[in-house]
C-alpha cells in the first residue's frame, strides 16, 4: 500500500489555560511511524508553566514564536536555565529534564522534532512528568516517597497531591521563577535567523545549517536541522538526501508549491504547502518547491547530525559533472540541445530567483 505523503496540521493532545500541546498522529501521517520520527508542538499562554518532564526520544527544539525561559538538565550536570526567542534552535539529547515557562503576554509556541526509534510508540514522542497528576510521584505510594527524599508524612502528601494541573499550568503572575543566564546558552542554543548564512543567493533564498559545528550536542541527538528562507517567487533546486537520511519538514511561514518524485520517474505528492504543515520526504526522493508571491520557509530536521544532499539543478547540480556524450545519450538528444542544458544555471546553486 503506498503512503500518504500529503503535508499535516498538528492536534491538540492535552492543555488548559496555560496552554496546550498538540502533535502529529503516525495513523494520519504514516511516515512518522516508517521513518521512527516524532513530531509535537508546546503553546504556552502568559504566565503557562510546562512542568518539569524527560522524554523517550532525542529532539530538535525549535522557537516558532515569541520568547520565554526554558530550564534543561542534562545528565549529572546543573541547570541551565536559558532565556529563549524567536529562531533559537536547541539539541535536546536523550535523558534531558527540560521545563519551559512564558512570562511574556505574546505566546510561546516550541517545535519538537526527533527520532522515536528507542520510543515506547513509533513515530510518538512520550513524556514522563516529574509532578503533577499524572506525575511520577502520583505512582509511588507515601511511604515509598518518604523513605525516597526522607521527608515526613505530611511533606509527601503535599508532593503527591498538592499539583492536581497536567503537563502545563499557569503560575499566579506573582511567582518567582529563576532568571535566565547569559551565559546558560553558549554551546546549548543557535539562533538561526541570527546565525551567518551557509548559503545566500540574491534575490532567491538563504539557509542556516545546525551541525555539530555550531552547536555539538546535535552530535548526541543523532540529527541535523536547516531553516530554509525562499523570496517570492522563488525555486528551490530538485534534490535528495544522498546518504540515506530522511527530511522532516515544517513550514515556519508563507506557502508555495512542492513535488515529490519517488521510484520509477513517479510523481508520488505535488501539493501547496502552508505554514503549520509538517511533511516528511522518504529516503532518496526527490523534492523541490517554488514559493508563493509572499515567500516560503521551513524549519527541517535531517536525520543524521551533518547531512550531504545532491542537487540536480543549479552550478552544483550533479548534471554538471556527468561528461556531455554520456548525458546526450542518457537524454538521447542531439549536442545541440546537451549544450543548451549545461549552459543554463552556471551560477545559481540551490535556489533560484523568480523567471525575469
Amino acid at each position: 500500500m503506498e503512503l500518504d505523503l500529503s503535508p499535516k496540521l498538528a492536534k491538540k493532545v492535552y492543555g488548559d489555560d496555560g496552554g496546550s500541546y498538540h502533535a502529529w498522529c503516525p495513523n494520519e501521517l504514516p511516515m512518522l511511524r516508517e521513518g521512527n520520527i516524532g513530531a509535537a508542538k508546546l503553546a504556552l499562554e502568559k504566565n503557562g508553566f510546562a512542568l518539569p518532564r524527560y522524554s523517550d526520544s532525542s529532539k530538535v527544539a525549535y522557537v516558532l514564536q515569541g520568547a520565554g525561559v526554558a530550564g534543561i538538565i542534562l545528565p549529572e550536570s546543573e541547570e541551565k536555565v536559558i532565556a529563549i526567542k524567536k529562531g533559537d534552535a536547541i539539541a535536546l539529547p536523550f535523558g534531558v529534564i527540560t521545563w519551559w515557562y512564558n512570562k511574556d503576554d505574546s505566546e510561546l509556541v516550541v517545535l519538537f522534532m526527533g527520532d522515536t526509534s528507542k520510543a515506547h510508540k513509533a513515530g510518538q514522542f512520550t513524556d514522563f512528568f516529574l509532578t503533577g497528576a499524572n506525575g511520577i510521584f502520583t505512582g509511588f505510594t507515601t511511604d515509598f516517597v518518604k523513605r525516597a527524599w526522607d521527608v515526613d508524612d505530611a511533606t509527601a502528601k503535599a508532593l503527591i497531591g498538592n499539583q492536581n494541573g497536567k503537563g502545563i499550568v499557569k503560575l499566579d503572575a506573582n511567582v518567582k521563577m529563576p532568571e535566565p543566564k547569559p551565559d546558560h546558552r553558549k554551546g546549548m542554543v543557535l539562533n538561526c535567523e541570527e546565525a551567518p548564512l551557509d548559503t545566500d543567493i540574491k534575490n532567491a533564498g538563504n539557509v542556516v545549517l545546525l551541525n555539530t559545528k555550531n552547536l555539538p550536542l546535535v552530535g548526541q541527538v543523532g540529527m541535523g536541522a536547516d531553516l530554509v528562507r525562499l523570496e517570492g517567487n522563488a525555486m528551490c533546486s530538485p534534490g535528495f538526501s544522498c546518504d540515506s537520511a530522511l527530511q522532516v519538514t515544517y513550514i515556519v511561514k508563507g506557502s508555495g508549491r512542492l513535488q515529490v518524485v519517488g521510484v520509477d520517474g513517479k510523481r508520488v505528492l505535488e501539493t501547496i504547502v502552508k505554514a503549520g504543515n509538517l511533511l516528511i520526504v522518504p529516503r532518496f526522493f526527490v523534492v523541490s518547491k517554488i514559493a508563493d508571491p509572499d515567500g516560503l520557509s521551513w524549519f527541517s530536521i535531517i536525520t543524521t547530525p551533518n547531512p550531504v544532499f545532491t542537487h540536480l539543478a543549479g552550478s552544483i547540480g550533479a548534471w554538471k559533472a556527468i561528461s556531455p556524450e554520456v548525458l546526450q545519450a542518457a537524454f538521447k538528444v542531439p549536442a545541440e540541445t546537451e549544450k543548451v542544458f549545461r549552459s543554463k544555471r552556471s551560477n545559481d546553486a540551490i535556489f533560484f530567483p523568480p523567471p525575469k
